[in-house]
């Protein structure tokens, strides 16, 4: 199973969506995830994104400048793509 997640990757032409390859190969979610991780850690897929991005009156600030957290924040899209090794 971890082959076929590797190759949805690696022969994909565009953005995969995460919940539809879950359906595709019959596994959970959090499986999937599991298995997306075993490969970047081993160097095979690349994944870079899905972090918080605050910002305040159009500045940029980092989010510990506010005790409560963020006024405003938004994730950045998390993206996951084959190594080019």
């Amino acid at each position: 199973m971890l082959h076929q997640v590797l190759d949805a990757f690696e022969q994909s032409q565009g953005p995969v969506s995460l919940d539809e390859l879950s359906r595709q190969l019959g596994i959970e979610r959090s499986a999937l995830d599991g298995m997306i991780a075993f490969w970047v850690r081993k160097g095979r897929l690349i994944e870079s994104g899905g972090q918080t991005v605050c910002a305040s009156a159009g500045s940029s600030c980092t989010c510990s400048a506010y005790p409560g957290g963020c006024v405003f924040s938004s994730a950045t899209p998390r993206r996951i793509s084959a190594s080019k090794k």
